[in-house]
């Protein structure tokens, strides 16, 4: 048996993976374990988590590989301060001393990691390296259900890669085409994310889901920062930009251009000249991912797209794609970003350098994302009842059925159950479910469950046989990253008193048959629930469609605002005590929120960061 340990680390979402025989056994991110969200330090619980799960200490590990090169992401750093020389010598000041204290001799560095962790690992010949778009394109194209694909990656940036075009056959990926840094359309989204007020790394989807409520009217203005071609390629004009050298993602020239300077999140409210900035650079995207799409799959001729980077986390512009019918068949690594890194850098270093046959899986190789840890009923019960919870365990068909009554009351749920998901995404382990028929359900939980913004739009989750018959899409969607418009019979028109309404005035218009997961503009970021990944979501909506003729649930993260996904029991407890929510569901235990110690409660409004 051969076993690789995949790890991405010191720049934001650190994560592990184990492979055994090229198999997905485990993967985990670190800010479950530590509570810190986006943790950028050495994995160590992800790590061990990985490694227990597939019954190994670090010492037996055959291989250990990371997910970037640092030499030439220095390279890069140092060429780009050459470059722009004598303008950000702050920044180069405060970035050299890191690099070379720990990040130039990162193999030095994660052997002291290693080693500290187990003390009988005792060489660093097993570290290897893997180009940082090599990780995403293999995360993306290996455990897809294709033979051959065309992998488009785009994100921030890499070594010095911010997007490129790769194709895989079999076990062979190649990396074909590249656009470099300083040009890359992931910086440019962030740079419109932290010009209306949100954290850059964090804040994008904050940006994606304020898009519909503006008007594109700045997007010729935005095209004055970068030049597209008609295939996509682009570049920006770094002028506008402060990213390359500065502390800051934006300079005055951009400010003056669109003539407001960054809205400061915690004195300035969100206007609709934010929305109408997010609503064009959304389109702005959406173009230049088309355009590469189109120009790709005329050149290479093969059917099937694999994405990912983070920019493959944006939904509504996969959406797109999938609606212009450029390609039969899209797959996105669930876990697009850079904890994704540390699967795709381990599946590089499996199939492209040792050659070894690649099986392929009809759905996919993920196992529906579920790689995370899980609790046993007895583990479950013994952290309930460490922490003072007063629960009930019953059968797993009252459980089911009780937990639908409750959906069909109103009720917001903490669902906790199985395996924890790789990504980003709860997609209904750790996941919070409402009634999406319910008018007050967005608001309800935005503001007393998430503490975020009441404009953030939730997502459905449907069982896989009723999609067609609820959206316009009929593929499988299981990793919550396709948009698509609900069909016209569940619409709901607007009067033309509501179609004048402008910005968040929008919200609370009724849209849908399912108001609470339909957003402004009719569209929802689809998850689609198979029985054979996971039986217990898939019983309990189908329960829920039984008894409403609805075969949809909402599901957000079980989370709240700034906080990562809950992992264990006890953070699930927390969040349940520490917000409005009704009731938890975690394994076979059902907790009433009225039945618990008053003493116990929490405040988890400024609990965490604001993200």
């Amino acid at each position: 048996m051969k076993t690789i340990l995949g790890i991405s680390a010191f720049y934001h979402d650190s994560a592990a993976c184990l492979l055994k025989n090229g198999e997905i056994i485990a993967a985990a991110q670190e800010e479950r374990f530590t509570r810190k969200k986006h943790d950028s330090s050495y994995p160590y619980n992800a790590i061990k988590f990985v490694l227990d799960y597939g019954n190994l200490k670090l010492s037996e590990v055959d291989q250990i590989v990371f997910f970037e090169k640092p030499f030439l992401k220095f390279e890069r750093l140092i060429e780009t301060y050459v470059a722009f020389a004598p303008k950000g010598f702050v920044s180069f000041s405060k970035a050299i001393p890191l690099w070379i204290k720990e990040k130039l001799f990162q193999k030095n560095f994660l052997f002291n990691k290693l080693k500290d962790q187990d003390k009988n690992y005792k060489s660093d010949e097993n570290i290897f390296f893997s180009d940082h778009h090599l990780s995403h394109a293999a995360s993306a194209f290996f455990p897809s259900p294709f033979e051959d694909a065309v992998i488009l990656t785009a994100d921030g940036v890499g070594e010095w890669a911010t997007t490129t075009v790769a194709v895989g056959k079999g076990n062979k990926l190649e990396i074909k085409k590249e656009i470099h840094f300083p040009h890359s359309l992931g910086l440019l989204y962030s740079a419109f994310t932290y010009y209306t007020g949100f954290k850059v790394n964090s804040g994008e989807y904050k940006l994606m889901g304020l898009a519909p409520y503006g008007n594109p009217i700045y997007k010729d203005k935005i095209k004055q920062l970068i030049d597209i071609k008609e295939d996509g390629t682009f570049r920006l004009d770094q002028k506008y930009f402060n990213y390359a050298t500065g502390l800051t993602m934006t300079n005055d020239k951009f400010h003056n251009l669109f003539g407001q300077n960054p809205r400061d999140p915690l004195n300035e409210k969100i206007t609709q000249f934010h929305m109408d900035i997010a609503s064009s650079i959304q389109k702005v995207t959406e173009e230049i991912m088309i355009k590469l799409a189109n120009a790709i799959r005329i050149e290479y001729g093969i059917k099937n797209l694999c994405l990912a980077g983070g920019v493959a986390l944006n939904c509504v512009a996969n959406g797109k794609i999938l609606q212009e019918n450029i390609f039969d068949n899209i797959w996105i690594q669930p876990a697009a970003g850079d904890a994704g890194g540390s699967l795709g850098a381990a599946l590089a270093l499996w199939y492209i350098d040792q050659g070894n046959k690649r099986k392929i899986n009809s759905n996919d190789s993920m196992k529906g994302s579920y790689l995370g840890p899980e609790f046993t009923q007895d583990q479950i019960e013994k952290e309930l009842r460490s922490v003072g919870a007063n629960f009930e365990t019953i059968t797993y068909d009252k459980l089911i059925d009780q937990t639908s009554d409750l959906l069909l009351k109103e009720k917001a749920i903490g669902w906790f159950q199985g395996r924890m998901e790789f990504g980003p995404r709860a997609l209904g382990a750790r996941s919070i479910l409402g009634d999406p028929r319910s008018e007050k359900m967005q608001k309800n939980l935005n503001l007393k469950v998430k503490y975020r913004e009441s404009f953030r739009p939730f997502a459905p989750s449907i069982l896989r046989e009723d999609v067609r018959n609820w959206f316009e899409i009929n593929v499988e969607t299981p990793y919550m990253l396709l948009v698509a418009n609900i069909n016209l019979e569940k619409k709901i028109k607007m009067t033309q008193e509501q179609e004048k309404l402008f910005g968040i005035e929008k919200l609370n218009i009724k849209r849908s048959e399912i108001p609470a997961v339909t957003h402004v503009d009719y569209s929802a970021r689809i998850q689609t629930v198979n029985k054979d990944t996971n039986k217990r979501y898939h019983d309990l909506i189908s329960k829920f469609k039984g008894k409403t003729g609805c075969p949809i649930l909402v599901n957000t993260s079980f989370n709240v605002r700034g906080e990562p996904i809950v992992n264990s029991p006890k953070d699930a407890f927390n969040c349940f005590m520490g917000t409005e929510l009704d009731y938890l569901v975690i394994g076979d235990c059902i907790l009433d929120k009225n039945k618990q110690d008053p003493n116990l409660k929490k405040d988890y409004k400024k609990k965490f960061e604001l993200d």
